[in-house]
């Protein structure tokens, strides 16, 4: 089966154990601004158990219109699946605070680190563009990476990002979400 955006299920605990440790081992804990690092240092210990993974299945996958702390944009996340494997996820920020403006987007993307290097990130984000267009009313639709980041900036541009600028080491790009919806 082809990968698939899915709103995040716990059906795919083994899988999604096996990509947090590759996304530990490469590092993604130091990532400035990234929800994984954050949820890495949070959510880590809790998430062998049965009952510590169902309950982050519930607050990711949960109502993005639900009350929030101070400067946390309502959000949605999506995990890209295929045959009951986790592959990776895409996090959409309903709007935009200064900060996400200048480093964060709209759109947020990870690829586990076995799964690179295949064209996931590119179909993933292609994916998410008429899920944000559609679903949550957004676009066009702000992605960011960092200046050194050439895969990621490779993804965005072949996803239609239009570069706007370069804000301290974040490149910003927009991109118009197809005016169709497509399939996945």
């Amino acid at each position: 089966m082809s990968p698939q955006l899915i709103a995040p299920t716990v059906a795919v605990h083994d899988s999604f154990l096996a990509a947090m440790e590759e996304f530990r081992a490469d590092g993604a804990e130091q990532v400035p601004y990234s929800n994984l690092a954050r949820e890495l240092s949070t959510w880590a210990t809790r998430w062998p158990t049965a009952a510590g993974f169902a309950e982050y299945v519930d607050m990711v996958g949960g109502t993005p219109d639900e009350e929030r702390p101070d400067g946390v944009v309502p959000r949605t996340t999506r995990w890209w699946v295929a045959d009951g494997s986790y592959l990776g996820r895409v996090t959409f920020r309903h709007r935009l605070t200064d900060e996400l403006l200048h480093y964060g987007g709209h759109i947020g993307y990870a690829v586990r680190p076995g799964a690179r290097r295949r064209g996931h990130a590119t179909a993933m984000l292609r994916a998410a563009l008429p899920i944000a267009r559609h679903e949550l009313g957004i676009d066009p639709v702000l992605v960011t990476c960092d200046h050194t980041n050439t895969g990621s900036r490779r993804v965005i541009e072949a996803c239609g990002g239009i570069f706007e600028d370069q804000r301290g080491e974040r490149l910003r790009y927009w991109i118009h979400a197809p005016a169709t919806a497509t399939g996945q």
